[in-house]
C-alpha cells in the first residue's frame, strides 16, 4: 500500500489527495455532480456442496475461523459498531490476528470508539496497518498525531455502503458481532443478553465480503429469527462468551443535557419547526442522540401535543425519547437506523411500527433513491460552522480528529437541514470564517440555531418568509460570528498542522471532500 499522494484542488477549493493507500481517487466536484457510470461490484459465487446439509456452521475459536478464511498479510477486515463503546470483538479480531502472524491489515469498522484503543499496539507493531472508518477518540489523535502507517478514510454510514457497493472497498473478511445467532448464521440484535437493536450497518459486509463469520454469545436452535443478517451469506459461527456490553451503547451522548445554554438552543430549534409551519400533520424528522438533540425532541413533543400534530415518521437513532412518541401516538413509525439506548432495543423488539433500517434504505447515494430526502426536518450538531454555513464535524479547531462522520453528511439532503450549536466551547468560537475541516457543504444547510440568535441561509428565501412576524430571535450569521469574537476575546487561534495528510474526507458520493493533516506538537 503507496502512501505517495497528489494535491489536487477540488470544487470546494481544498487540496485533496488524488491517490489514497495506492488507490486513486476522485475529488469533490459539487453536490449531485459525481454520476458513477459503472456496475456494482459482485461477491464470489458460493456454492452449497461446500456447506454443510445440516447447517452448521459452527467452529470452535475466533483464531480458527480467521485460518479457515485464508487470512494473509494486506486483507481487509470489516466490523460493525452497533455496540459503540461496548464492543469486544473488534479487539479480539486483531488479538488473533496479531497470533496468527498476519500483518498489514486494512481494518473498515463503520466506526471506532475509545473502547478499541489496544488496536494502537497492532497499529504500531505492524498488524494493522490503516483504519478507513469513523475514528473517534484515541485512535482519532493517534492518526492526528501521524502515527499511523497509511492514510485514514472516513465516510459518511451512507457512505459506506457505497464504497463496498460500487466496489471501491473490498471485504475479505466480515466479522460480525450478533446478539442472537443459530448455527446457520441468521442472527439479529433483538434477543440475547448482549440485545443492542439492530444490526444494518453490518448489511453491506454481509451482502459483499468474501468470507462472513458470526461472532455471537447467544446460540439458539434454527431457525434466528427475524434474521436481520441471513446466513444464507455466513460461512462460520463462533460462540464467545460475550460479545459486547448492551449498557455502553449509550456511550454518554444519549443523555438530555442539563445545559441551560443548549436547553436554550433546543427550545429554539423546536420553536422554529413550529412558527415555520414545518410541523404539522404527517411531517417527519430526524434528530440525534446528544443531549441538544434529546431535549429538542421533549419540547417539539409537547408542541405537537398541544396542537394535536402527529408525524407520520421520525427518523433515528432511536432512544427513549423517539419510544415515547410512538407510545403516546405522537408519530406512526420510528424509522430506525442505529438504537441508542436500552428502551429502543425493546421497542424495536417489541412494536410492530418501531422499524429496522439500514445504511441501504437511508442513506446509500447511489441507491434509486434514499429516505433522507423525505426527512422533512433534520436536527444535527457540529463542531464548526463558518460564515458560508459550511459545517465540520470530524475535527475540533485546533485540528485534532477526534469524532466520526456518522449519517450526519446523509441527512444534510433533508428538506431543511437544522445545525444546533452553542456558538462558543471552552472559550473557542464554534462560528468561523472558514471552517478546519469540511464534511458538509454550506448549500446543504439551512439554518444555525445557536443560544444568542437563529441563522438562515440566505438562499433559504422560502424559510426566512416562513417566520417573517414570529418572536424568534433570527440575526445573520456574520452578526453571531462577530459578537461571538468579542465574547471570546478574538477569533480561534489557527491550527498548528503539517503537510501530510492523514485521512481523508470522503463525500457521499465515494469523491474527496476534504483532507486532515498532521497536528503538530
Amino acid at each position: 500500500m503507496s502512501e505517495e499522494y497528489n494535491l489536487k484542488e477540488n470544487s470546494a477549493g481544498r487540496l485533496v489527495p488524488t491517490i489514497i493507500n495506492g488507490e486513486d481517487a476522485i475529488p469533490f466536484q459539487g453536490v449531485e455532480k459525481y454520476k458513477p457510470n459503472h456496475n456494482k461490484a459482485a461477491p464470489p459465487i458460493a456454492t452449497c456442496a461446500d456447506y454443510p446439509a445440516d447447517g452448521n456452521k459452527l467452529i470452535k475459536d475466533l483464531k480458527t475461523a480467521l485460518l479457515e478464511t485464508g487470512i494473509k498479510d494486506g486483507m481487509t477486515i470489516s466490523t460493525h459498531h452497533h455496540f459503540r463503546n461496548g464492543d469486544y470483538v473488534a479487539n479480539a479480531i486483531f488479538d488473533a490476528a496479531a497470533e496468527i502472524g498476519v500483518k498489514n491489515l486494512r481494518w473498515f469498522p463503520s466506526a471506532s470508539f475509545p473502547c478499541h484503543e489496544p488496536i494502537i499496539d497492532h497499529l504500531k507493531s505492524g498488524v494493522v496497518h490503516h483504519i478507513e472508518g469513523s475514528l473517534n477518540g484515541p485512535l482519532g489523535e493517534f492518526a492526528s498525531r501521524g502515527k499511523m502507517k497509511g492514510m485514514g478514510v472516513l465516510r459518511s454510514h451512507g457512505g459506506r455502503y457505497q464504497a463496498v457497493q460500487d466496489g471501491e472497498v473490498h471485504i475479505d473478511i466480515a466479522v460480525i458481532a450478533a446478539p442472537c445467532a443459530d448455527p446457520f448464521g441468521n442472527a439479529n440484535g433483538l434477543y440475547g443478553e448482549s440485545a443492542c437493536g439492530l444490526l444494518g450497518f453490518a448489511l453491506a459486509d454481509s451482502q459483499y465480503a468474501d468470507k462472513v463469520i458470526i461472532v455471537t454469545d447467544h446460540l439458539i436452535d434454527f431457525p434466528c429469527y427475524p434474521w436481520q443478517i441471513q446466513g444464507n451469506y455466513v460461512d462460520y459461527v463462533v460462540v464467545m462468551d460475550k460479545v459486547g456490553d448492551p449498557e455502553k451503547i449509550i456511550s454518554g451522548t444519549t443523555r438530555i443535557t442539563k445545559s441551560p445554554d443548549r436547553q436554550l438552543i433546543a427550545h429554539l430549534a423546536a420553536r422554529f419547526l413550529r412558527d415555520s409551519g414545518i410541523m404539522k400533520d404527517g411531517f417527519s424528522f430526524q434528530a440525534g442522540a446528544g443531549g441538544t438533540s434529546l431535549a429538542f425532541i421533549d419540547h417539539l413533543s409537547g408542541y405537537m401535543r398541544e396542537a394535536d400534530v402527529k408525524a407520520r415518521f421520525v427518523r433515528g437513532g432511536s432512544n427513549e425519547f423517539l419510544v415515547n412518541m410512538l407510545k403516546d401516538g405522537l408519530t406512526d413509525y420510528i424509522l430506525d437506523g442505529q438504537t441508542f439506548d436500552l428502551k429502543g432495543v425493546e421497542s424495536m423488539r417489541d412494536h410492530p411500527n418501531h422499524a429496522d433500517t439500514s445504511p441501504f434504505t437511508s442513506y446509500n447515494y447511489h441507491g434509486k433513491g434514499i429516505f433522507a430526502t423525505m426527512v422533512d426536518a433534520a436536527i444535527l450538531g457540529a463542531t464548526e460552522v463558518d460564515v458560508n454555513f459550511n459545517a465540520n464535524v470530524v475535527t475540533h479547531s485546533d485540528g485534532m480528529l477526534l469524532h466520526g462522520i456518522g449519517g450526519w453528511q446523509n441527512t444534510l439532503f433533508s428538506r431543511c437541514t437544522i445545525l444546533t450549536v452553542p456558538t462558543f466551547r471552552n472559550r473557542i468560537p464554534i462560528l468561523v470564517d472558514e471552517v478546519t475541516t469540511m464534511v458538509g457543504p454550506g448549500e446543504l444547510i439551512d439554518v444555525v440555531v445557536t443560544e444568542r440568535g437563529i441563522a438562515i441561509n440566505p438562499n433559504r428565501k422560502d424559510l426566512i418568509d416562513s417566520v417573517k412576524g414570529s418572536d424568534l430571535p433570527i440575526r445573520s450569521i456574520e452578526e453571531l460570528r462577530k459578537e461571538t469574537e468579542e465574547i471570546c476575546g478574538g477569533k480561534p487561534a489557527k491550527p498548528k498542522l503539517g503537510d501530510r495528510v492523514i485521512a481523508a474526507i470522503k463525500w457521499v458520493d465515494g469523491t474527496v471532500i476534504d483532507a486532515v493533516r498532521q497536528v503538530l506538537d
